[in-house]
This record gives C-alpha cells, sequence and structure tokens, in this order.
C-alpha cells in the first residue's frame, strides 16, 4: 500500500504541476515584456552635453532630463519605456511597440528651447514667457490650415514685443520662432533657403503690422494635424535642460519583430521537443521523468523572468534554450552515474543514492564556471546582451533546481516504491552489462561495447589539431573577420520585402536617396531581405527618409543601426575586457577547485574554441558583431562546463587509489579510464544542445543565424577540446613533474615525507 502511495503521489503531482502549467502558461507569456528585436521600436544612446557654457553635467541634470523625456514618452501614449542614465554623461532610451518610430524619435530629441527673434537674431522673448502646457492645435481662421497657439503668460510684455516689430519698415516687421536655435543660426540665412522651397530652421516667421496686447501666439507654417499636434506636445512637455547628442540607435519594424517572434517560438518548441524524445530514447523511464522537469523548467523561467519584469529578446530565448540544454546536462551526469552504479551489481536504490550524490559536486562545479561567463556578459554588456544574460543566470539557476532536486524527487518516488527494483533495464542499462556485485573484478568502462586507448593516440590528437590551428592560422591572416557596425561604427540597414530582391535595385534606390554602401547583401528565406552596410554615420534627417522610402516601397519597415565611432571603440574594449576577466574568473575557481594545471589546460582549451569560432566567421565573412560576443562567452561557459566533468572525474579516480599518484603510465591509464566513462555523457549533452541550437539557426529568425552558427561550430569545439585536448594536455604536463610533485587529490594529503 506504501508503494502504491508513492506512485499515486507522483502522478498527482505532475498532473497539479501539468494543469497549473496548462492554465496559467498563456497569461504569464503575454505578461512578458517583449525586446525591440521581437515587437519593433528602437533604442537609442544619447551623450549630454551642455546648453551654455556655465551649465555643469551632474546626476540631478541628468535625472532632470530623464523626467522631461518620459513626459514627453507618455505623451506618445508608449508603455514600454526603458530610459536609463549611463555613466556620468548617456541616457539610454528603449522603446518597444511603435507605431511611428520617427516622430517618437523627433519627439525624444528636440531640445525644445523656443525663442522669438527678429530679423536680426536679438532675442525677445523664450519658453519661460508662455503659460505652462497652454500649446494646443488649432486652425487658422483664414485659411483652415492647422497651427499650434501659445498662451503668453504676461499679455503686457506679448504686447510690447509685437509693438516694437510692427514699428519695423517691412519686410523686417517679422518674429521669427525658432526651436533650438544655435550659436551662428542666422534668420537671413533661412530665409533665402524658404524662398528656394527649402525647409528653413526657423519654425515660423509671421509679420506683425500692429501690436498684439490681448490673445494668442500663433506658429504657422506647413504643417498637417499631426504635426502640428506633436509640436504642441514637445512644447507642452518644457525643453529639455540640456543638448543631446546620439551616439548609438537601432530599431526594428514591428512586421521584422512579429516574424522574428512567430520563427523563434516555432524553432524553439521544436528543439524542445526533438531533446525530449532523445532523452526518452537514451534513457528510457528516467528520460521520461527528465522531460516532465524540462516542461517545469519552462515554465519557472517564465514566470520568474514576469516576476522580474524582465524583458525577453531573441538572444534571451536563445539562453533559454540552451538554459535547456543545461538542465538535461544535469540529468544526463546523474542518470550515467547511475547507470554506472547498476552495471556494478548495485540495488536501483543503492545506484540512485550513489549515483546522485556523486553527480551533486560535478553539476556544481559546471553550473558555478558557466555562471561566471554569465556575470560577465551581464557587467559587460550592452541592453541586449543584458537580456541574454538575465536569461541566462535564470536558467542555470532554475536549471539546478529542476535538474537536480526535481528528478530526483519525482524518480525517488519511483524507486523509493520499489516498483524499480527489478526493472534496472528502465534506467537504459542491458541485463548484460550489470556484473555480480561480489565480483571484485574491475570492469574497464567501454563506448559501445569496444574498449577505446584514447590516450595512446595523443600525439596523433596533438598533431592534428596543429594542424588544424596552423591552416585557422593562415585562413585568419589573409580573410580577417567582417566585423560588424558594432565594432567599427557606421550604419547598418535591413530592409524587408514580400518579393525576392537584385542587388541593383537596392542600388538604384539608394542612388535617389543620395547615397552609397559599402557593401550590399540579399538573404532571408525567399532572397527578401536586403542588408546595407554603410561607413559613415547617417543623419536623423537620411535615416527618417531612408525608413520612410523604404516602408513605402515595400510595405514593410527597415530596421536600421547607427553606431558612432565612441562606442564602437568602448564594445570592443568591452568584449576585451569579458573575456579577459571571465579566463582569470576561470583560471582562479579552477585552481581552488582542483589544480593551477587543471586551469592552465583547461583555459587552452578555451582558446582552442575560440579561435575555431573566429575562424569559421572568418571564411564565412558573417558578419561579426556584439551578439557573438555573447556567443563566445556561452561557449566558454558551456566547453568548461565538458572539461570540468572530465577533470572532476579524473580527480575523483586519482582519490580512489587512496595514494598519491608517481607513475606515468598509471595516470595515463587513470585519464583514460575517466575519459571513457565521461564519454557516451559528453556525446549526449552535446547532442541534446546542438538540437536546441540547429533547429535556431535552421528554422529561427535571420537576425539570431550568427549567433546560433557561432554556438554550433563552439560546441563541436567545445566537445573535441574537453574530450581529446585538454586533459591529454594535462596529462603531459603533469607527467613531466610528477617527480618534483606527484598527484594526490585525497583530502588529507600528505605527500612529501613519511606516509602515516
Amino acid at each position: 500500500m506504501k508503494k502504491r502511495g508513492r506512485i499515486v503521489a507522483f502522478l498527482l503531482i505532475v498532473v497539479l504541476f501539468l494543469t497549473a502549467i496548462g492554465t496559467t502558461v498563456t497569461g504569464v507569456s503575454k505578461n512578458i515584456n517583449l525586446g525591440l528585436d521581437l515587437q519593433g521600436g528602437f533604442e537609442i544612446l544619447y551623450e549630454v552635453s551642455p546648453v551654455d557654457e556655465d551649465q555643469e553635467i551632474n546626476r540631478n541634470l541628468l535625472e532632470a532630463t530623464v523626467e522631461t523625456l518620459n513626459d514627453r514618452v507618455n505623451r506618445l501614449g508608449i508603455s514600454e519605456t526603458v530610459i536609463d542614465i549611463e555613466g556620468d554623461d548617456r541616457i539610454r532610451v528603449q522603446l518597444a511597440g511603435v507605431d511611428n518610430q520617427e516622430e517618437a524619435r523627433e519627439m525624444l530629441s528636440t531640445s525644445a528651447l523656443l525663442t522669438f527673434r527678429d530679423v536680426d537674431d536679438k532675442k525677445l522673448m523664450d519658453g519661460t514667457d508662455i503659460k505652462e502646457g497652454s500649446a494646443q492645435q488649432d486652425f487658422d481662421p483664414n485659411s483652415n490650415d492647422p497651427i499650434v497657439t501659445l498662451k503668453p503668460k504676461d499679455s503686457e510684455k506679448f504686447g510690447d514685443v509685437t509693438k516694437e516689430i510692427s514699428e519695423k519698415t517691412p519686410p523686417d516687421n517679422v518674429m521669427a520662432i525658432w526651436m533650438d536655435y544655435e550659436e551662428g543660426d542666422s534668420y537671413e540665412e533661412e530665409s533665402k533657403k524658404e524662398a528656394e522651397g527649402k525647409d528653413p530652421k526657423y519654425t515660423s516667421a509671421p509679420r506683425v503690422s500692429e501690436p498684439l496686447y490681448n490673445g494668442d501666439i500663433q506658429i504657422t507654417g506647413d504643417f498637417s494635424v499631426e504635426e502640428a499636434e506633436q509640436l504642441a506636445d514637445i512644447i507642452n512637455s518644457g525643453s529639455l535642460p540640456v543638448h543631446m547628442d546620439e551616439l548609438f540607435s537601432t530599431s526594428v519594424g514591428a512586421q521584422f519583430g512579429e516574424q522574428a517572434l512567430n520563427k523563434t517560438v516555432i524553432a524553439g518548441l521544436i528543439g524542445v521537443g526533438a531533446i525530449m524524445l532523445f532523452m526518452m530514447a537514451a534513457y528510457r523511464f528516467t528520460g521520461l521523468i527528465a522531460s516532465i522537469n524540462l516542461i517545469f523548467y519552462i515554465f519557472i523561467i517564465l514566470v520568474v523572468f514576469d516576476l522580474m519584469n524582465g524583458v525577453l529578446t531573441l538572444p534571451g530565448i536563445a539562453a533559454l534554450i540552451l538554459g535547456v540544454g543545461m538542465a538535461v546536462d544535469a540529468n544526463v551526469l546523474t542518470f550515467e552515474r547511475v547507470k554506472e552504479e547498476l552495471r556494478l551489481g548495485k540495488s536501483v536504490k543503492a545506484a540512485f543514492k550513489a549515483g546522485g550524490k556523486n553527480a551533486l559536486v560535478t553539476i556544481l562545479d559546471a553550473n558555478i564556471t558557466t555562471m561566471l561567463a554569465a556575470a560577465v556578459l551581464f557587467i559587460f554588456g550592452t541592453s541586449s546582451i543584458k537580456g541574454f544574460a538575465t536569461m541566462l543566470i535564470v536558467s542555470i539557476l532554475a536549471s539546478f533546481l529542476t535538474a537536480v532536486y526535481g528528478t530526483r524527487l519525482l524518480l525517488g518516488m519511483w524507486v523509493e516504491s520499489g516498483f524499480l527494483k527489478n526493472r534496472k533495464t528502465w534506467f537504459g542499462v542491458k541485463k548484460s552489462q550489470i556484473q555480480d556485485i561480489n565480483s571484485k573484478e574491475e570492469v574497464e568502462p567501454t563506448f559501445f561495447n569496444r574498449t577505446i586507448n584514447v590516450v595512446k593516440h595523443r600525439k596523433k590528437i596533438f598533431t592534428f589539431s596543429i594542424t588544424l590551428l596552423v591552416a585557422g592560422a593562415i585562413v585568419l591572416s589573409f580573410l580577417k573577420l567582417n566585423p560588424g557596425i558594432d565594432f567599427t561604427s557606421g550604419s547598418r540597414i535591413e530592409a524587408p520585402a514580400d518579393e525576392s530582391l537584385q542587388t541593383e535595385e537596392i542600388e538604384d534606390d539608394l542612388d535617389e536617396l543620395g547615397l552609397e554602401a559599402k557593401a550590399i547583401v540579399i538573404s532571408g528565406d525567399d532572397d527578401d531581405l536586403a542588408v546595407m552596410r554603410f561607413d559613415s554615420v547617417l543623419s536623423e534627417d537620411q535615416v527618417t527618409e531612408v525608413t520612410d522610402y523604404f516602408a513605402d516601397k515595400y510595405g514593410k519597415d527597415p530596421s536600421v543601426s547607427v553606431v558612432s565611432p565612441i562606442v564602437g571603440q568602448e564594445l570592443v574594449m568591452n568584449a576585451i575586457y569579458a573575456l579577459a576577466i571571465a579566463s582569470v574568473g576561470m583560471i582562479l575557481y579552477v585552481t581552488m577547485r582542483f589544480e593551477f594545471f587543471f586551469a592552465l589546460t583547461a583555459i587552452i582549451a578555451l582558446l582552442h574554441d575560440v579561435f575555431f569560432m573566429l575562424v569559421v566567421f572568418s571564411l564565412t565573412r558573417i558578419e561579426f558583431d556584439v551578439t557573438i560576443i555573447a556567443a563566445i562567452l556561452t561557449v566558454i561557459g558551456y566547453s568548461i562546463n565538458n572539461t570540468i566533468v572530465v577533470f572532476d572525474r579524473i580527480r575523483e579516480n586519482i582519490r580512489a587509489k587512496d595514494k598519491a599518484i608517481k607513475d606515468a603510465k598509471e595516470l595515463a591509464a587513470i585519464v583514460n579510464k575517466s575519459l571513457m566513462q565521461t564519454f557516451m555523457r559528453s556525446i549526449n549533452t552535446t547532442v541534446t544542445t546542438l538540437v536546441a541550437v540547429l533547429a535556431f539557426m535552421i528554422l529561427g529568425a535571420q537576425p539570431i543565424f550568427g549567433f546560433a552558427l557561432a554556438l554550433v561550430v563552439g560546441l563541436f569545439a567545445g566537445a573535441y577540446s574537453s574530450l581529446f585536448l585538454a586533459s591529454q594536455l594535462w596529462l603531459v604536463f603533469r607527467s613531466r613533474k610528477l617527480k618534483e610533485k606527484p598527484v594526490d587529490f585525497r583530502k588529507k594529503k600528505r605527500v612529501e615525507g613519511p606516509q602515516v
């Protein structure tokens, strides 16, 4: 009865959890904020500069600027807004789901320093002379054209100003109304432009024929109703206390974002489904338990991200699926250790207990090192990379909880019930592999029933690796990388269409706009995406012109990214810092947990993985941008995860000898045994993660292709370096030092002197 009760409890827990997930997952997923790349919108990084020489940029001034910007954004009716102060003189604005990006952009960047001047550019009044909130859109009573009306605070002052202007001889009886007048601007020059049919810098220049002591100020111009309303909103929001210069911007069309979201979600579902099928095929019943926990894991991630009010981006979804791989890895580690214990002839209960205990330390070490990479990404990454890092950190924590404790709880109910007592094959172990528990014969680990001496072939492995490294170095020296605008500065435009595009057609479009691209690449599933790269930084007016042109012609808003040289240099330095700090952190951790030689060979293996990722990007000529840095750091975390699993087994097998190892042959045998014991785990973990990443690369959105390719290359390189390179290098280094320093990982070491 007690046995049946545990199984019933298991079924109740699973049914209750799945029911809860089924009834709430839709609401939770809808509440999660989507990033710009998934719903459209734009992001701008501004550098703040003083309005005049006496002004000092400080925290209070920046906060006042953010307050004004928030007021302007609220007038646009945008709900999902993030405006952050960065450093001492920068403000980052993110607006998601914006229908009219150019309207929002103009409202943000306009300083709204309203001044009233005569034809000699003498200031007569400014925005402080206007009643707060009095600007409104109206219509000219004579022509019925849209205008903006303002109410002066002091009618007497306004009357005196208009009287002074009215007394001037025409055509000098003009009151020029300026928005953001700058030193050097001239009414005379701007009026000549207006006469030639060009837009002047001043907003309006009405003639004053008589004093106006009563009534409103009228701003006239060739306005549409929307433009007049926007101008009124800008004036009502108040002038910015500073000038803001755009350093970086990126925009994504709403249709583009929606398409990316749909493709990525479908790819993710297919990837997770494939992982579940693989787990059930490889680990039978325990694979089913792991699949149930994966569902719990994904739901927990969504709930936590919702509670954190996080912003989900394309890289964030990739991090979630990568976290699935991490969760699977923890399960694979546990299941492989349980299978080892079962092969030794232990009972299901004893094998379950011993396997879980042995796997826990390895899982902890592996997760902590990956967490180091994620933390560095969060500190040094830009907004979208921070989102990726946040999701990766949450994923690691959630995968640890569900894979370690969730799997143990659910599988433990079946083990404790006794139902699996005589069903060892349900764990994926063949009867022929189970030896008598009383047998003292040590069974050598095999790979598909074959004993392989990997260590014996280390010279061949080193020769193969060196050959590849030399070939890669030649490729990199001649082809070099194709850095994106993130690192070189410039502009990038992605124009989607419903039809196949030709390079010549895009060149003609750019000719009409007076632009020339450094490179044009046609991509997409049906050659329906034109990617244009410019060396120069497009101005705000050019961005507006380009956006309007391609939106009108192809029916979809293009995505535009602009990076100034300053930001490009900072991204390069941040990328270098991130890689360096992650490497140092891992060296320190691995040295502390193992020894320095392990740390040294682990870093060499990581450099090997990163090098081949760079080689592939050099060969394919795919743009190397900031998301690839995220992929590199992710692979670093994942690769060292694999390497530590092997190192952990080497340490465990050395401890089992209960003596210091002084013989090189004995050490080589231990390393080979450890490799064979972890071979299947490494293969299965790599395959499950590759399944998810390949789903993204093949089925996911185009913007994430480069990211996914970097992960695929890194995973292959990481599996190779972990299984064949790192442990062999460690063996070579330590074999040379055996006489000076025998290998001993016992908790109470007594290497030198008489052994007690």
